[in-house]
């Protein structure tokens, strides 16, 4: 069927009312999004629904299933795809990392669900002659990736320091997408950093548009669409400058930063960045 030039322009008028509309009025036309800015995290938190712990694992553990048998090409957040979206600067920084330790990957995906990121890169990751992907996550998830998922590669800890108990040769620690929904993020990336790992590579995550170091971060609450799971929760917007300041002050250079693959209806920007200690 032809489309008219009346459906173009209602089209083209949805998505400009879309992209300008004030983020409060976004969420409330569309039921999800990310909107207000909190004195702390103890505030937001409070103007939260929180959500289903027990459903969103549950949801999760259905899509990556189907993945891990074959059903489905793609999962991220429990949603399927019918095709990879790559991170194609992530996946080279992984494989730059292998590059230096003779073809060999041993990495700690902090927040990694129940493997989202390494049956992403699954097809590139198996030409490397050995890959350990550890995943650190909440301890709900830990428990049902070990019983469904866990093989010779892909294994799950609740903490870093218990996956340092199981293998110590760590080569690179990733961020990807979990940061901004921790209360003490600094505090994560401190233990990460004490642990002397050469490399941490991060992605996924917001930043405000503000680059003075005088502006701190901005504590707002997203709002999840329902047809993924109904939950809402405070979610942070890092201040650029002081991020990488951190890992400047704490050993680390910057290697290169890249745009990741989030595009959000909230004035903000999305970024990854691959860090080396110094």
């Amino acid at each position: 069927m032809p489309i008219n030039e009346n459906t173009i322009f209602r089209l083209f008028m949805k998505q400009l009312i879309l992209k300008y509309i004030p983020p409060k009025l976004f969420v409330l036309l569309k039921g999800w999004g990310w909107s207000g800015n909190y004195k702390s995290w103890q505030e937001a938190e409070k103007k939260s629904k929180g959500y289903n712990a027990p459903n969103i694992l549950e949801c999760v553990k259905t899509a990556t299933l189907k993945v891990k048998n074959g059903e489905a090409i793609y999962e991220r957040d429990s949603v399927l795809f019918d095709k990879i979206e790559y991170s194609w600067e992530l996946l080279t920084a992984l494989l730059w990392v292998a590059a230096q330790k003779n073809g060999e990957l041993n990495i700690i995906d902090f927040g990694g669900s129940l493997g989202s990121t390494y049956y992403q890169n699954k097809q590139f990751l198996d030409r490397l002659k050995k890959v350990r992907w550890n995943v650190v996550e909440q301890s709900d998830f830990a428990e049902v990736g070990k019983e469904t998922f866990q093989n010779e590669v892909l294994h799950f800890y609740d903490t870093i320091k218990n996956c340092y108990k199981a293998t110590s040769e760590i080569d690179v620690i990733l961020f990807s997408g979990v940061l901004q929904y921790l209360e003490y993020p600094y505090d994560t990336l401190k233990e990460a950093i004490e642990k002397n790992v050469k490399y941490i590579i991060i992605d996924r995550t917001g930043f405000t548009l503000k680059k003075d170091r005088q502006n701190g971060d901005k504590i707002t609450i997203q709002k999840v669409p329902q047809h993924i799971y109904k939950a809402s929760y405070p979610c942070r917007f890092f201040n650029e400058s002081r991020f990488v300041k951190f890992f400047n002050d704490n050993g680390y250079k910057l290697i290169v930063d890249f745009n990741a693959l989030d595009k959000i209806n909230y004035p903000s920007k999305y970024k990854g960045f691959v860090l080396e200690r110094v």
